[in-house]
């Protein structure tokens, strides 16, 4: 009888991981194809079309970023990275542009999930919010306005203004936060951890890497320099 028990268990226990996984899958493939950035949407639609209705079905948000990954890395080898690199671009233009404001990039496009349906996210800091719609307006830049709920931990969160406006065809997406949130980074959704951000200066960095390694790739896949 315990020997049946013990089974049972282990069997439920990987069928769960099972769920799981498929449910990830599905969740990472709406997000890649069909362009939806948040990840209770995803998992929840995802369990849906599969039939999943059991709450331990349903992956941790970590979960789906790694089969997100995986995914562009088995369908969008090509087109991801370089969706990636002009939005990596495109923001270190907009941090020059709001310099006065401290700049941070955050989210998909910092950590190397960003594709075509993906918006560059600052974090913008200034103690008179209304100083930066007054900045854009000045410069004739159109934006939509709104708000998000950001958590500083997990019993508090607070609504922040959220600015959004073109340029080139991408969408900035800027958070407008007091000065001292630069001191401490809201909740990220998916780790529940405080959120990374870059400066333009770490930015640049990145992307000068990131130049390195294509052209080094570009070396090794051209048979090195003639002699």
């Amino acid at each position: 009888m315990r020997k049946a028990a013990e089974f049972h268990r282990i069997h439920a226990q990987d069928r769960t991981r099972q769920l799981r996984r498929r449910v990830a899958i599905e969740a990472a493939r709406l997000m890649s194809e069909h362009g939806i950035r948040d990840y209770r949407q995803a998992k929840l639609k995802a369990a849906h079309r599969l039939g999943v209705g059991d709450e331990q079905g349903l992956p941790r948000n970590r979960e789906i970023e790694e089969a997100l990954r995986e995914h562009q890395r088995l369908f969008q080898s090509d087109s991801q990275p370089q969706a990636l690199r002009e939005r990596r671009e495109a923001a270190a233009e907009a941090m020059r542009f709001l310099a006065r404001f401290d700049p941070r990039l955050v989210g998909a496009v910092l950590e190397g999930t960003a594709d075509a349906h993906s918006a560059v996210c600052l974090h913008v800091f200034c103690d008179a919010p209304e100083d930066i719609p007054l900045f854009l307006r000045e410069r004739g830049i159109p934006f939509e306005q709104r708000s998000r709920a950001l958590r500083s931990d997990r019993e508090h969160s607070a609504d922040y203004p959220v600015l959004q406006f073109a340029a080139e065809g991408l969408t900035i997406d800027l958070t407008v936060m007091p000065r001292d949130a630069l001191r401490q980074p809201p909740l990220g959704r998916i780790d529940e951890k405080p959120m990374r951000r870059a400066s333009l200066a770490s930015l640049e960095a990145m992307l000068a890497e990131e130049e390195i390694a294509q052209f080094e790739s570009g070396e090794e896949a051209g048979g090195g320099r003639e002699e």
